[in-house]
Order: C-alpha cells, then structure tokens, then sequence
C-alpha cells in the first residue's frame, strides 16, 4: 500500500484512463505519452515510467487475457461459482504446464551440457 493513498475522486478517473487505454493497446499507450510529452514534458516522462513499471510496453497481451477473465456477475450463482471453479482450474493447469516446459529445458540444457564436457573429455584424452 502506497504511503500516501490516493482520493477516491482521483483514483476512479484514473483507473477508467487506464482501462480505456489498455483496450486500445499499445499504440494507445504511446500516442498518450507523446501528447503528454508535446503537453507537459513530465507528464510524458510519467506516462513513459509508469509504462516502463507496469510492463505495458512490453506485454499488453496479457493483461486483455486477464480482463476477459474478469468478467462481471451474470447473475446466476450457480453458472458464476461453475466459471470462477473452471478458470482457477484452468490456471492451476497452466502454471503446472509452464513449470513442466521449465523442468525439461533444464533436463535438456543439462544433457547438453553433459554431451559437450563429454567430448571435451575426448578430445583431451587423444
């Protein structure tokens, strides 16, 4: 929690920009940054940290994957608990399958580097 909160009456506006921008992407982002260059140089530098920060110059795909997952209530409980169950499952299914590709390019950098100190050895030998 940041030292100083911020207002509400502050917060609401600012995060409804950000959102706006994070629907439009990237190009957005920096179209915003330039005006705020071209407006109030340190507002652009804000905006260009802030970007830098929040990795929005580098991966805006993800962040519209987890806005989709977000949804609001449909209004139905029962269909509600079914897809907050699913995608937390699903997840779970994706962080195991990010930690499995992980292991194996372990396994593989290590059988390689095995190999090449094993003909390392070979070639000493002779």
């Amino acid at each position: 929690m940041p030292a100083y909160p911020m207002p509400a009456r502050v917060q609401g506006p600012l995060i409804r920009a950000r959102d706006w921008l994070d629907e439009r992407g990237r190009v957005a982002w920096i179209a915003a940054m330039v005006l705020g260059f071209v407006v109030f140089w340190p507002l652009g530098l804000a905006l260009l940290a802030y970007m830098i920060w929040s990795k929005r110059m580098f991966s805006c795909s993800n962040r519209h994957s987890r806005a989709r997952y977000s949804a609001p209530s449909t209004g139905n409980s029962a269909f509600d608990a079914y897809r907050e169950e699913t995608l937390k499952r699903l997840e779970d299914e994706h962080r195991e399958f990010v930690d499995f590709l992980q292991k194996l390019r372990e396994a593989k950098d290590k059988a390689e580097f095995d190999q090449f100190m094993q003909s390392r050895g070979e070639k000493t030998e002779a």
